[in-house]
């Protein structure tokens, strides 16, 4: 069933359910709209921003804990995400966007075949040793969503987006699985030959090439 009006921060960034945001807050609206938030231990809905616009679904967050506030109303928060939810109408009433959305989670509970999580905690470690990490904060591990919590490392916004909408943990470890198989071998050698490029614009040919 439909909410009531979710307020709507479109950032360029992906959150899941149970995870960590760090943000800064410094717009206006948003100053107010946080506020409004604390005030009233209420949620606002975290969407990602894309050059054509916003994506139709999202995550809500909770402000978990104010970090600093600064004496022009800027402040440091952690968020943490709750529900996944599309959105069906867009509200411009207020400053910042307000939507009427639907909550959404998993359709199908089955447990995930052992085997799809062990291969997606051992490709974890291997992104999570990569410069291109995005990591906020360890993983929960007993997370039985444990795709979302593997995920956060994951610099790819259209692959989160993507994952972020789909009703199956164990299509999700799939999923994540193939895209990791694929990003982790193209981002090591990537990571390799920024090492090996000579920095002084002279440089010569590295071994091996």
């Amino acid at each position: 069933m439909p909410s009531r009006l979710l307020p709507l921060f479109p950032l360029q960034v992906v959150v899941f359910p149970r995870t960590p945001l760090p943000l800064h807050i410094f717009e206006e609206r948003y100053k107010e709209m946080v506020g409004d938030a604390i005030r009233d231990s209420s949620e606002f809905g975290i969407v990602l921003a894309k050059e054509e616009g916003i994506v139709n679904a999202g995550c809500s967050v909770l402000v978990e804990k104010v970090l600093q506030m600064y004496p022009d109303g800027r402040m440091d928060i952690l968020t943490r995400g709750r529900r996944r939810f599309e959105i069906l109408a867009l509200n411009e009433e207020k400053d910042y966007l307000q939507g009427e959305v639907s909550y959404f989670d998993d359709d199908d509970l089955s447990q995930p075949p052992a085997e799809l999580r062990d291969r997606a905690l051992d490709q974890y470690k291997q992104l999570s040793a990569l410069a291109a990490s995005r990591e906020d904060a360890p993983p929960d591990l007993e997370d039985p969503q444990l795709s979302f919590q593997l995920a956060q490392a994951v610099p790819d916004l259209d692959f989160l987006n993507a994952l972020l909408r789909q009703r199956s943990e164990s299509t999700r470890l799939q999923q994540l699985n193939h895209f990791l198989a694929e990003y982790i071998p193209r981002q090591r050698t990537i990571e390799r030959m920024k090492d090996l490029a000579p920095t002084n614009g002279f440089g010569h040919k590295p071994a091996g090439l």
